[in-house]
């Protein structure tokens, strides 16, 4: 049993990689951002906000705050670890071998489909912006097979997809539909991180600039067209002007959608390897980059609701160009601007994520939890080449039999676990001499701050939703028994964490993360954690038949007994 949970210990000259460390502070930032900025506002905002209403706003602060307390525990780790692998890397560090299996499992999982549900939006932006300038792609050609047929055959209403159906060609009994523009990208993007992350690096920055032009740009103009009426409208079900017209639960039900726009800058921890004095630069260019994008989400969130009313984003996957529809504000230029800067932005998160992956397949390798190829070098590029290659392919074939829907349930629920592990682990790392220019994770004793925070909490959610709680252990109901069930769990689990912080004098911040995660976890529907655990039953079998065997530390430890 205690060689399940053997520790590796990191050294950073015990571990030189052979990858050129060329990234900066800025550097760092600029990923951030591309990772950040790009699917979230440009296209599933618009569902948040139908969701939220103004109050959305809400949730980005309170998603925000849960990936800053997050981050601070990345930085922690990584000023600690300097090597690439992310929250593998510090599970490895903190837990163990088989926590750190489970948690660069479920990151191979978020990495893959991540960039899958990035690149269907890159093609829906790309294709549309091809038709604004009058060149029209097939709508067959646009799309995947199975949500061509789930529209044809659950009575859909878009137009595209019911006619990418009927008018798909037929080899023997089968219907010619693919996402054409969504491979291209995969394969364009893969080429990229395949010659080098100078290259990348390069490429990224560039298109960073132009998308936050657009950005501020749209915010610009957006201002001069806001009513702020529609900062208050009128509830449908209580008749009265509120900033959440739906309530707070209906503000919540989008924190899976709003998470996903968070998900970028944990990719940014896997860059260590990558990154001039990693130690010091990225933390800060980690922690940069989360602050400036939540400002942007925020702001950007107030634009949307305050030029167009919340009811109107039903079903729209552009919202940043909707708002300059004729039947809105009317500015065409806008409209084109805004498509093209669709096409950078998602673009940047997508190379940020398909660099992501083959680097913890890499570091997996190395520690010999994987086939050493997953390790190789390119020889001139200094970039892992096999796994880059593999990391496209895995990406690329589920493009053909996927959609957008179940990827995007899916995606975030890995993320969100391995945040849980990561602020755990802070709390279970022993505390290490401080060193002038690195960075250090304040202390913050918890002892009575956090049991009066989380029962303070309580205390008023109590007053405010009394109802909600009379009706806690009522787990019959179809529509809230799922929600009820999560959050009696949370519930039981954050006064547990109550004790353990009055009686262990934890530490704050990575207490708070470890909290602000595990509610975000009770907006997981069953359908979600039944795909997970199945993703992890499938990566265990995997590890107990090859990983346990040759795991490097297994034989290092083994060499020593002999």
């Amino acid at each position: 049993m205690n060689q399940l949970f053997r520790r590796k210990i990191y050294n950073a000259k015990e571990h030189s990689s052979g990858l050129l460390r060329v990234l900066g502070v800025w550097d760092i930032v600029f990923f951030g951002i591309a990772a950040i900025i790009g699917a979230g506002s440009f296209s599933s905002l618009g569902e948040a906000v139908f969701r939220g209403g103004p109050g959305v706003i809400v949730l980005y602060i309170i998603c925000g705050f849960a990936c800053g307390f997050t981050a601070l525990c990345y930085a922690e780790f990584a000023s600690r670890i300097p090597t690439a692998g992310s929250a593998y890397t510090y599970a490895y560090a903190s837990f163990g071998e088989l926590i750190a299996w489970v948690i660069g499992w479920a990151l191979i999982m978020e990495y893959s489909f991540g960039n899958i549900y990035v690149a269907f939006s890159w093609s829906d932006y790309f294709t549309s912006f091809m038709g604004r300038i009058g060149i029209h792609i097939p709508d067959f050609l646009t799309c995947s097979y199975p949500e061509a047929k789930k529209a044809f055959f659950g009575d859909s209403e878009n137009k595209e997809l019911l006619s990418a159906w009927t008018n798909a060609p037929i080899i023997g009994n089968l219907k010619i539909i693919l996402d054409v523009p969504a491979l291209v990208i995969n394969g364009l993007i893969t080429w990229l991180v395949y010659v080098g992350v100078r290259e990348s690096k390069n490429f990224n920055n560039i298109f960073v600039i132009l998308k936050l032009f657009i950005i501020l740009l749209v915010i610009a103009v957006g201002v001069a067209y806001i009513n702020s009426d529609n900062w208050f409208p009128v509830s449908s079900v209580t008749g009265v002007s509120s900033f959440m017209p739906n309530g707070f639960n209906g503000v919540m039900t989008a924190v899976s959608g709003v998470f996903f726009a968070y998900i970028g800058f944990d990719a940014l921890s896997v860059l260590s390897e990558e990154t001039k004095d990693p130690q010091k630069n990225l933390p800060r260019g980690m922690l940069i980059a989360l602050v400036l994008c939540t400002v942007i989400y925020i702001i950007l969130t107030l634009v949307l609701t305050g030029m167009v009313d919340y009811r109107k984003f039903d079903g729209v996957g552009d919202p940043l160009a909707f708002i300059f529809e004729a039947s809105n504000a009317n500015l065409p230029v806008m409209e084109f601007v805004v498509s093209l800067g669709a096409i950078i932005a998602i673009t940047t998160v997508l190379l940020v994520f398909q660099m992501g992956q083959p680097r913890i397949w890499y570091a997996m390798s190395r520690d010999g939890l994987m086939p050493k190829k997953f390790m190789t070098l390119h020889p001139k590029h200094k970039t892992p080449s096999f796994a880059t290659i593999i990391t496209g392919i895995v990406v690329g074939i589920p493009i053909l039999f996927t959609d957008k829907s179940f990827i995007l349930d899916f995606t975030s629920i890995g993320t969100i676990f391995a945040f849980v592990l990561v602020c755990g682990g802070v709390l279970m790392l022993p505390v290490k001499e401080k060193r002038k220019g690195r960075f250090h994770l304040p202390y913050i004793n918890s002892k009575f701050i956090f049991p009066v925070v989380f029962l303070g909490g309580l205390a008023f959610f109590y007053w405010w939703q009394p109802a909600f709680f009379h009706n806690l252990m009522d787990w019959h109901d179809p529509k809230e028994s799922e929600f009820r069930i999560s959050i009696f769990f949370f519930l039981i689990i954050n006064l547990v964490l109550c004790v353990l912080a009055f009686a262990k004098n934890l530490s704050l911040i990575p207490l708070m993360g470890l909290s602000s995660c595990l509610y975000l976890l009770t907006g997981m529907t069953h359908n979600n954690w039944f795909w997970f655990l199945a993703w992890f039953g499938l990566g265990l079998i995997i590890y107990f038949s090859y990983g346990f065997n040759h795991s490097k530390l297994n034989n290092d430890l083994n060499g020593d007994l002999n």
